[in-house]
């Protein structure tokens, strides 16, 4: 039994890749950074609730692991709002990119014009 379940609005594919997490970092007790480094991923978009947990827990091992991680200001969240920004501007300052979420889908979109032109 899991804490939470996801959105059937985003329901993950029959092929895609899913963790259940027992932690803060998507990668502590996962096989995340295995599937990530296997799959030649060197970049990460990072969203979730807790900035100050979750999040940080995540780009911050993310970091160790050698990815870089983006991290879209209006896709994370904390109960605090002096929390929230304080982590954002930390992450920032030391282990990822804090950018506006409307640069995170023109860089998405530009990575995807690139595939269908190889």
């Amino acid at each position: 039994v899991h804490a939470c379940e996801i959105d059937s609005r985003l329901a993950p594919r029959n092929d895609e890749f899913v963790i259940y997490k027992d932690n803060a970092s998507a990668f502590f007790g996962t096989h995340l950074a295995a599937h990530l480094i296997d799959k030649g991923v060197d970049t990460l978009v990072v969203t979730g609730c807790s900035t100050s947990a979750c999040v940080r827990a995540t780009v911050t091992d993310a970091r160790a692991y050698r990815f870089k991680a983006i991290i879209p200001r209006e896709c994370v969240q904390d109960r605090a709002a002096a929390a929230h920004e304080w982590n954002l501007f930390d992450m920032d300052a030391k282990f990822g990119d804090v950018v506006a979420t409307d640069e995170v889908l023109a860089y998405l979109k530009e990575l995807d014009t690139e595939e269908k032109q190889d």
